[in-house]
């Protein structure tokens, strides 16, 4: 019998006999309870509205004591109680003939229902765990400050954002029927639908993800969640395949690798660098992006980055391609002017390792400022836990005044009171107070052409370029090469003019502030090495270098040591070592061989191996090389 005839014979009987109905199944629940059996649908827990009277209250008292389960009737509109409360008791009675609780089990009713759900979680209890916020973390306060929103994480959401749907989808266009597929090789694949990955949005001619990389949790220590990511042995294999290539300056080799390994990532690293300095700078990006892709299809289900609980040492070795990748991809994203995307990417590179090994603090403040999150750069150098108060820093110290400008600026504009905050004249000048040799490095960057400048800098505080302390020395030439353009701004000029002036006053009617803010220095950067030496200043520069092709042909440097690119053309055939490593010419083309000769830093050695002097280390070779 099919179900529409079932339900017409019980509406039927219903009509007939259901008075005799009501009495039967009425008997039927007082046997039950009677017998201390309970019987009903737990499903029905979820309709609880909790919002029962007192006399029902003291009844399911009674009857929990008797190891019974009594389920709260829903209310019910008026008109239509009566009927549907027919139809759920012939509900209840036939589900109850199929399940039925003992004592134990009405032990677990009794545990709220937020308690349920989250057991019954499909995300298990480390996911669940994770959204509670960061009660149980040793560092409170980052997790908070660090916090990503995935929503801005990807660049393509922010260049509709900025262009429009339109102008995206026919760029996009543009690209899948020309520049981009010219990376294909060996014929035109087979389209297929990639993962949905939220760094990077996978193009439909990659290759499928081949599952070469895996991630592994290592435990939970001062209540972060640590990781590593681990090769497979078709991996390791192409690792080593990768290795020969870059001991014999072998580019095509390399590229071979990813014909058979497509998500090699020092391979894919190290071809988006070559294809960086010959100026194909999308083919780099997509490259780059590549990387990304497959290093998120290998994210382990309990690795939630974007809450900034989990952690990824960059002292693992398998770690560090992605630190690479992370800090080149928002390189990538600064240059197409997605500087929100850059902020959420820069803000992922450093919640993953509290050492911050590749300097994302030292461009955090530049990408929330172009991004226009004033707010959020004061509350984040207020909440983040560091070694030094981020103030002392020159970029922090230079960018929170420039910050709470334009903060002042929006709450007058809105006619909010005054806080009591420091003002941004009082920031500026402590700024220049702190570090003022930033001042004549921003006169000839930006550069600041007005009499006005050369008169203040004619003041003995604002004479030297250098302080004196290597590491602070360095982080003032990356924030001056990272930073210089916002000073192009005329409001931010008066802003620094007007507080420039302010400290000389000061320091003409009391001198002993000078000493006052150099012990403040010497106390924030102590160590007399360059403790930032790792950084390089063209890592932060906006202008990318280029190469011709016979150089780039040597071009092979270590991507797992950083990737960096060498900040000149001269040094891009230069080996990492000191000295210059000799160039094989066995099997080569000798019109190319005749041309590379050539070049001041080209070195072929001799029978028996040997080296130039010492001397050559500067790229300045012999004129008969």
């Amino acid at each position: 019998m099919s179900g529409r005839m079932l339900k017409k014979v019980l509406k039927e009987q219903e009509e007939e006999h259901g008075h005799v109905i009501e009495s039967e199944s009425e008997g039927e629940e007082e046997s039950q309870q009677l017998n201390g059996k309970a019987k009903f649908n737990p499903f029905d827990l979820l309709n609880d509205d909790g919002d029962d009277d007192g006399d029902h209250q003291g009844d399911e008292s009674e009857t929990v004591d008797e190891h019974l389960v009594v389920v709260p009737e829903l209310k019910t509109k008026a008109g239509v109680a009566s009927t549907n409360n027919q139809k759920s008791k012939k509900k209840k009675k036939k589900k109850s003939k199929e399940a039925s609780y003992s004592s134990s089990g009405a032990s677990n009713v009794e545990k709220p229902l937020d308690v349920i759900l989250e057991s019954i979680s499909l995300d298990g209890p480390e996911k669940a765990a994770s959204g509670k916020g960061c009660e149980n973390l040793a560092k409170p306060c980052a997790p908070s400050a660090l916090q990503v929103d995935p929503k801005y994480l990807n660049v393509d959401n922010e260049l509709r954002r900025i262009f429009g749907s339109k102008v995206v989808k026919s760029f996009e266009k543009h690209e899948r029927s020309g520049g981009s597929s010219r990376m294909v090789r060996g014929g035109r694949r087979a389209a297929h639908i990639p993962r949905k990955t939220i760094l990077v949005t996978a193009s439909e001619h990659w290759h499928r993800w081949d599952g070469s990389l895996s991630m592994e949790f290592l435990g939970v220590i001062d209540g972060y969640h640590h990781f590593r990511y681990v090769h497979s042995s078709s991996y390791l294999q192409a690792q080593r395949a990768f290795e020969a290539a870059k001991a014999t300056h072998d580019i095509n080799g390399i590229a071979s690798i990813l014909l058979y390994s497509p998500y090699h990532l020092d391979s894919l690293i190290t071809m988006a660098e070559y294809y960086k300095f010959s100026g194909e700078h999308q083919i780099s990006a997509e490259l780059i992006s590549k990387c990304l892709y497959a290093m998120e299809c290998a994210w382990n289900p309990m690795f939630t980055p974007l809450q900034g609980n989990c952690q990824l040492r960059y002292s693992h070795e398998t770690n560090k391609p992605l630190f690479t990748v992370l800090f080149t991809h928002m390189r990538n994203m600064d240059r197409r002017g997605c500087h929100r995307s850059a902020l959420e990417v820069c803000k992922l590179l450093l919640s993953l390792d509290s050492d911050d090994p590749m300097g994302a603090m030292f461009c955090i403040d530049y990408f929330s400022l172009r991004a226009e999150e004033y707010a959020w750069l004061e509350r984040f150098s207020e909440e983040y836990k560091s070694d030094n108060s981020l103030w002392l820093f020159p970029n922090f110290s230079y960018s929170l005044a420039m910050c709470r400008l334009y903060l002042e600026k929006e709450e007058s504009s809105k006619g909010a009171p005054e806080n009591a905050k420091s003002t941004s004249a009082d920031l500026m000048k402590q700024a220049l107070m702190l570090h003022p040799s930033v001042l004549k490095k921003l006169v000839e960057k930006v550069p600041l052409k007005d009499k006005v400048w050369a008169q203040i800098l004619k003041n003995p505080y604002f004479q030297a370029d250098q302080v004196g302390i290597p590491s602070l020395d360095h982080l003032i030439n990356i924030y001056v090469e990272r930073n210089f353009l916002l000073w192009r701004l005329p409001d931010l000029q008066d802003l620094l003019r007007d507080a420039a002036q302010l400290v000389i006053e000061t320091l003409r009617h009391d001198s002993s502030e000078k000493n006052d803010w150099a012990c403040v220095r010497k106390e924030a950067f102590s160590s007399e090495k360059n403790e930032y030496a790792h950084l390089l200043v063209s890592d932060f520069s906006l202008s990318v270098p280029t190469a011709p092709p016979e150089v780039l042909q040597q071009f092979l440097g270590d991507p797992r040591e950083g990737g960096h690119a060498p900040g000149n053309v001269a040094n891009v055939g230069n080996p990492v070592e000191g000295g210059h490593a000799p160039r094989d010419v066995a099997n080569r083309n000798a019109i190319a061989v005749l041309l590379e000769s050539f070049l001041p830093w080209a070195h072929y050695g001799d029978r028996n191996g040997g080296r130039e002097e010492e001397n050559e280390q500067n790229g300045q070779g012999p004129g008969n090389a």
